[in-house]
């Protein structure tokens, strides 16, 4: 079996955990074609485990971009900061969302994040505009 398996009834909590949202951005599965991934939050690489702890749901964007970091950036001090961890972290100390729905890191780990992932790609941000219309945002 591949190392990277991550069981069905697994990946099913996660998606309940995350009520169907990308755990980073915040954009639902909901009419999205491309199936979110099961990400390991301290990676496989680094020795990361697959138990329901170490994994988040992400869109298959912020699941791309994050890869195997865990760390990146500050775009406003140029240090290099832990980024958000979806389970060690609280979502809304680290992101706001502004009333064009970008998402504002607040911390250096969520500017870091923002960056990182580009959470405020156009598609992201249309998504999350359309969601926000017909009141599904989060």
């Amino acid at each position: 079996m591949n190392r990277d398996y991550v069981p069905l009834s697994l990946q099913r909590r996660v998606r309940d955990r995350a009520r169907n949202r990308c755990e980073y951005c915040g954009i639902s599965q909901a009419f999205q074609e491309a199936t979110f991934h099961v990400d390991h939050v301290h990676p496989r690489s680094e020795e990361g485990p697959t138990e329901y702890e170490n994994l988040a749901l992400a869109c298959v964007s912020c699941s791309l971009r994050k890869g195997a970091r865990t760390h990146a950036l500050d775009p406003a001090t140029g240090a290099r900061v832990a980024t958000y961890n979806p389970r060690h972290d609280r979502w809304n100390e680290h992101f706001a969302v502004g009333e064009d729905m970008r998402i504002v890191g607040r911390t250096p780990s969520g500017r870091a994040t923002v960056e990182l992932l580009s959470m405020n790609r156009t598609l992201a941000v249309a998504i999350r505009v359309e969601e926000a219309r017909c009141g599904r945002f989060p």
